[in-house]
């Protein structure tokens, strides 16, 4: 079974927080809130989604890659995560 599907009820209650976030932007900018405010909305919803991304990419670290079936399920696991990363960064 992988990471995702384990730890499914616990990462859609952090999307759904994210979610949440996201309707406070929406909400603050409709109100005309003071930009600083919607900088600290959006300040946040980095921090949450970094956090998410973070513990999905270690899950798939220590599930695909250190306890990989075979050599050919390593590699795969590793391009994809590879790829994962170069668009992160960009």
């Amino acid at each position: 079974m992988s990471h995702t599907i384990r730890e499914k009820a616990k990462l859609l209650a952090r999307v759904r927080r994210l979610k949440g976030q996201m309707e406070a932007v929406e909400r603050a900018l409709e109100a005309e809130s003071p930009c600083g405010e919607v900088l600290q909305l959006l300040a946040s919803i980095r921090g949450a989604l970094s956090g998410l991304t973070g513990e999905v990419i270690e899950d798939h670290l220590h599930e695909h890659v250190l306890h990989a079936e075979d050599e050919k399920a390593r590699a795969k696991a590793t391009d994809e995560l590879a790829e994962v990363l170069r668009t992160y960064i960009r």
